[in-house]
């Protein structure tokens, strides 16, 4: 005689011994549980009764039910506090101790020369003008107008103890370049822009996968109830590939990163419009009940509720961010000195808004934002994307960008936070050590710089070494999901572990790539 069989359940820890981050392993409201009876044959077991659950359930609506919904009341008051903090339904354990908790992005669009910044090349000096196809392999490049080598227009010069060379692009990074850690050996996979910045944002040249700045609030959550995990900085100049290089992918929607102006208004409808709190009250009480009620006739169809659960999140937040960014953007709070510093009152537009932007974003992980992302402001020409003048675009941006971050790093080390902030300057690729035409350079993924700096960094080091030209990577050539991962390890996170399932497999930021980029992890 056979076996009857047994129910169905499902398994929440995972069934290999490997202890994946997937929501699906975890507790929360929006996580589902099989119904009594769901896989099971009323008949075969003997229920001629019928009286079993036709659709699975949520935990709320078992909560409500079972126990006179006693379970529910405890469970909301145990819950809801950690659920604010980590956002809806996050990951909120780390697999090692961090020596970071929270991320400062200072995205250069548009790819930095890395020969003209912080990869300094003679051999450009005593070859300019030569054809460069005499002289080694030229693959084809996004616009094909092959000039002859181009030196840079900047002289470099050893600064800090470690005399690490920086060109005079960047006087006042130079000054600090002994909290730095200089990458010499990026690359991309990309030679165009917006799949470029896909690839540094998400891990994938694709639209549509979450950003870093998701993965990072997904699998830490956030520190203040208040304010998003994940902000975004625009600084005038949204990069190629649009919002989706900061998009929460298939992660649920509270995960996005949530764009903020460097002004005193900072976004839309921040300040309340109502004439008392009370009349606002009542209007967000009867959206809350309307929307919840919502999301439980969805969950008992079997429908699955994340999208209006992530709205109804959302709209809470924003509520409470009304009590917060007012104050945050508020400078006035910050002393002369320190507005000077930063050059909140520079002569120079484009410094006075990214110096704001980088004022914004301490102010931001003195509050617990777990990553925030500067973008760039416009300069009256193009970004760091100098097809032709290459020298007053690179000089005009770097104005912009150059006293801020020195200032930044500067301030996060007087206020004892650059220890556990973790600080990371590239764009998404570099440019040809020859010339598109006669005075620009075109895009170049095979070798490019970047810097880190603040938590767990060894700074004063440099790692990485590209050949004479600065063309192609000759030494430990590393690639974004390596920058990747050592993001998360130094967030305490093992970025083989920060899992989320999607379309039948575990999804994560390295995809099924990625190492540690050990030598400059201190």
């Amino acid at each position: 005689m056979s076996r009857p069989r047994r129910p169905w359940t499902r398994s929440f820890g995972a069934s290999s011994g490997h202890e994946h981050l997937r929501r699906s392993q975890l507790s929360g409201s929006r996580d589902r549980i099989p119904a009594i009876g769901r896989a099971v044959r009323p008949q075969a077991l003997g229920h001629h009764c019928g009286r079993f659950l036709p659709a699975p359930c949520t935990r709320r609506q078992l909560l409500r039910q079972a126990g006179c919904g006693f379970g529910a009341v405890a469970a909301a008051s145990l819950l809801a506090h950690d659920a604010a903090r980590a956002g809806a339904g996050g990951v909120t354990g780390i697999h090692h101790p961090p020596r970071a908790t929270s991320v400062i992005f200072l995205y250069m669009d548009g790819g930095v020369s890395q020969v003209d910044s912080f990869d300094p090349k003679p051999r450009l000096d005593r070859d300019a003008g030569k054809d460069p196809r005499s002289l080694f392999k030229v693959d084809a490049t996004q616009f094909n107008n092959v000039g002859t080598v181009l030196p840079s227009p900047w002289k470099f010069h050893p600064y800090g103890g470690s005399g690490i060379p920086v060109s005079d692009l960047f006087p006042h990074i130079g000054s600090v370049v002994d909290e730095l850690a200089v990458i010499r050996s990026m690359t991309s996979e990309f030679p165009e822009h917006t799949n470029a910045n896909y690839f540094l944002h998400t891990g994938s040249g694709l639209q549509g996968r979450p950003s870093m700045g998701a993965w990072t609030t997904y699998g830490l959550g956030s520190e203040n109830d208040e304010l998003p995990g994940y902000i975004v900085l625009n600084g005038g100049l949204i990069p190629p590939g649009g919002l989706d290089n900061f998009t929460n992918g298939f992660l649920p929607a509270t995960y996005q990163g949530s764009v903020i102006k460097p002004t005193t208004a900072g976004l839309a409808n921040v300040r309340p419009r109502e004439q008392s709190p009370e009349l606002q009250m009542a209007k967000l009480d009867l959206a809350r009940r309307l929307d919840r009620g919502f999301a439980d006739r969805l969950a008992t169809a079997g429908a699955g509720p994340d999208a209006l659960e992530s709205a109804i999140a959302n709209q809470e937040l924003a509520y409470r961010m009304q009590t917060q960014v007012p104050g945050l953007l508020d400078l006035a709070q910050e002393t002369a000195a320190t507005k000077r510093a930063y050059g909140v009152e520079s002569d120079y537009a484009p410094t006075r808004i990214f110096g704001t932007e980088c004022l914004l974003a301490r102010r931001m992980v003195e509050r617990g934002v777990r990553f925030v992302e500067l973008t760039c402001t416009g300069v009256g020409a193009d970004r760091w994307d100098q097809h032709g003048n290459l020298k007053v675009g690179h000089e005009n941006n770097a104005r912009a960008v150059d006293q801020p971050i020195a200032a930044l790093l500067r301030d996060l080390r007087a206020r004892g936070l650059l220890d556990s902030t973790l600080v990371v300057w590239t764009g998404e690729f570099g440019r040809t050590p020859f010339a598109q035409g006669s005075d620009g350079r075109d895009h170049n993924p095979q070798a490019f710089s970047m810097w880190l700096a603040g938590g767990g960094v060894k700074g004063g080091t440099v790692v990485g070494a590209t050949d004479d030209y600065g063309y192609r990577v000759v030494e430990k050539k590393f690639m974004i999901h390596d920058l990747h991962a050592t993001m998360l390890h130094l967030l305490g996170i093992d970025h083989t572990r920060l899992t989320f399932r999607f379309s039948g497999r575990d999804m994560r930021l390295t995809d099924v790539h990625g190492h540690v980029i050990r030598e400059i992890v201190s």
